[in-house]
């Protein structure tokens, strides 16, 4: 059972999402109404978007590459533009390719990796438990998901057999996050969000155990921003990948792409 979207209802719930600042008051009023099941669902979860919880969060699902990936609260929304981490990795990727996908989240980037690619490997890692209980439900099997600190929980075996390692490592300086929005400021957990002084420190640690982990010819990509990527793609080479920087301008993305020498 759902609840119909009548003319007089949908008046009240956009007028009451363009109040608390929802750009596309319409567009979610209808997803809210197709979600809730019933009147006090929907005062609920309207009561919520109302007072800044994140779309997703409310729903229980964000969309991603096509794809409906469930999304719980206190769990890291995935953002379009990695949709473009999505796609360099693709073409990157074999068929039966050994795929990594650390700091996964919700599993959003494996899941759609998944989704385009013929029969791979799949693992995914997050340190956070909610993230973890999220992506075991978004990653079918045979896809496997670790709790633990980024290389540390993953299968021995799999040292020097990684075809392509991804990884939306948290990238925002630690002093920029209360510069933030507050859907993400106050509903994401901050070791999502969170790189450190500069933004980098998650990521030059996966850069410097990336080696010992890659097969040969084997790739690691990271989303970061414009203005880190230069830095990041500097630790790339230290760690003794050939590096190289994509963009692109119509979602605002910047991923950073090593290769293992073979």
């Amino acid at each position: 059972m759902s609840v119909s979207l009548s003319p007089s209802l949908e008046f009240v719930l956009v007028t009451r999402l363009r109040a608390a600042g929802c750009v596309f008051a319409e567009d979610e009023a209808r997803l809210i109404v197709s979600a809730a099941r019933t009147s006090d669902e929907l005062a609920s979860m309207l009561d919520r978007r109302v007072a800044g919880v994140p779309l997703e969060h409310v729903l229980g699902w964000a969309e991603f590459c096509g794809l409906r990936i469930e999304v719980d609260p206190r769990v890291f929304v995935p953002r379009r533009r990695t949709a473009f981490l999505v796609e360099q990795a693709a073409a990157l990727a074999c068929p039966h390719a050994v795929v990594v996908d650390l700091c996964c989240g919700s599993g959003a980037v494996g899941a759609a990796l998944a989704d385009t690619l013929d029969g791979i490997e799949l693992y995914a890692v997050d340190i956070d438990p909610a993230a973890v209980r999220c992506a075991r439900r978004n990653l079918a099997e045979p896809a496997r998901v670790f709790e633990g600190d980024l290389y540390a929980p993953l299968p021995p075996a799999l040292r020097g057999r990684i075809d392509v390692l991804v990884a939306n490592a948290p990238y925002v300086p630690t002093d920029a996050i209360r510069l933030m929005p507050p859907e993400a400021r106050f509903h994401e957990p901050r070791v999502s969000l969170d790189g450190g002084a500069d933004g980098l420190d998650i990521q030059r640690r996966v850069t410097a155990g990336a080696r010992d982990w890659l097969a040969p010819g084997g790739h690691l990509l990271i989303e970061t921003s414009a203005s880190q990527a230069p830095l990041t793609a500097d630790a790339f080479a230290a760690a003794g990948l050939t590096t190289r920087i994509e963009t692109s301008e119509d979602v605002g993305a910047t991923v950073v792409v090593g290769t293992n020498p073979a």
